[in-house]
């Protein structure tokens, strides 16, 4: 089976709610992304979703490394592909297509072998625990508790809340989500997020005023994703575990992270050099009795790779309406990812709502963090 040809279709809709965070708290309705499409002359097709914006860069390399190769030798294709990066680094837009083709190419690995991804990734069980997240600091108080009810309905216990602008404001809706996972029946895990928002000192500050009313599973990126130094001193000062790296591209950059003891999770996803590049990552984290965490991703597809981690703890689930231009093979109940036995990643593209949702641009207010890290972030609490 050899590689013949690679297709792209740029899309854009709205989800069925905002999202947003500290650095975009006015939130975004918008989603857009690129559905990948990677040909054999067996007639098998694997498909991955990436960001529009790289549609040129993933055909020039799919192109340039792929063409005439094997799709089932994923990780020696993977390594070529880094290896081209090599100059530049493995880093930034050139990680995310090597990310992108690396899932596509693990879609025709499974698909090749009729398996579904889990199986072929060597997974014993389909299952994955789930965690609920709402990107939720544009959301009202009742648009929190009914998202988190709304999860709690199906077995989650934990759940990650948007923080870093309001202290007080942040303690109300810690509690309200609280609240609402209880109504599981299990006791809750609660998670924050701030985003990089705070210098590692206010991260302290903040923190320990939660853990005064609330015990914390982690605090996510309370400093900035390189700021080895700054996140130890915050893991040694609060009871939470500090989780990062949804923001690392390689696993090059986590080596300082866990040298310097500075992260008690390490968070990974289609952002850290796809499948691949993740399983690095997480491989790597494993030999120092580390944790990982997936990061969420429409469709929760990167479940398939979360289910084959000896040392994962559980996977963010968004539920933002993210999958208008597709189906999954996958559900969530009883608190966990239940994926399904179709051969592949589960995906499969509707032709007819791409067409639909095609784009030739994408809107600003599409972007993941539209208007960048936010004036004053690490320097002054807002309203000083």
């Amino acid at each position: 089976m050899k590689i013949t040809d690679i297709r792209t279709s740029a899309f854009q809709h709205e989800m069925a709610r905002a999202i947003g965070d500290a650095n975009n708290p006015r939130g975004r309705s918008l989603y857009a992304g690129l559905a990948v499409f990677l040909d054999t002359d067996a007639g098998l097709t694997g498909v991955a979703l990436g960001n529009p914006g790289q549609a040129g860069a993933i055909a020039s390399m799919a192109r340039d490394l792929l063409f005439g190769q094997d799709p089932r030798g994923v990780i020696g294709l993977w390594q070529r592909m880094a290896d081209f990066a090599f100059k530049g680094g493995n880093r930034g837009a050139i990680t995310d297509v090597i990310g992108t083709l690396d899932v596509a190419l693990w879609d025709l690995k499974a698909k090749a072998s009729q398996q579904p991804l889990w199986q072929c990734l060597g997974a014993s069980s389909p299952r994955v625990r789930a965690y609920a997240s709402g990107i939720d600091l544009c959301l009202s108080d009742e648009e929190i508790g009914e998202f988190y009810r709304k999860q709690a309905a199906r077995g989650i216990r934990a759940g990650k809340l948007k923080v870093g602008l309001d202290r007080e404001s942040d303690l109300r809706r810690i509690g309200i989500m609280h609240d609402a996972l209880a109504s599981s029946g299990k006791t809750p895990a609660l998670l924050i997020d701030s985003n990089e928002y705070w210098s590692p000192k206010q991260a302290i500050q903040h923190i320990r005023y939660f853990e005064r009313h609330y015990e914390l599973f982690w605090a996510e990126e309370p400093a900035r994703r390189w700021d080895a130094a700054g996140l130890r001193k915050v893991s040694d000062a609060v009871s939470a575990a500090v989780a990062t790296g949804e923001n690392l591209d390689d696993a090059a950059d986590f080596r300082p992270l866990i040298a310097a003891r500075a992260a008690d999770i390490l968070q990974i996803g289609l952002g850290t050099g796809g499948i691949t590049g993740a399983w690095r990552v997480a491989q790597m984290a494993d030999g120092f009795d580390l944790p990982v965490s997936v990061m969420n991703c429409p469709g929760n597809f990167m479940a398939h790779f979360a289910a084959a981690l000896p040392n994962h703890i559980w996977m963010e689930v968004v539920d933002a309406g993210r999958d208008v231009v597709f189906a999954h093979d996958s559900r969530v109940e009883d608190g966990h990812i239940v994926l399904g036995d179709s051969p592949g990643n589960g995906i499969l593209f509707d032709e007819d709502m791409l067409a639909k949702c095609a784009i030739t641009q994408v809107a600003a207010e599409a972007s993941p963090s539209p208007w960048g890290r936010r004036v004053g972030a690490g320097l002054v609490v807002v309203g000083e």
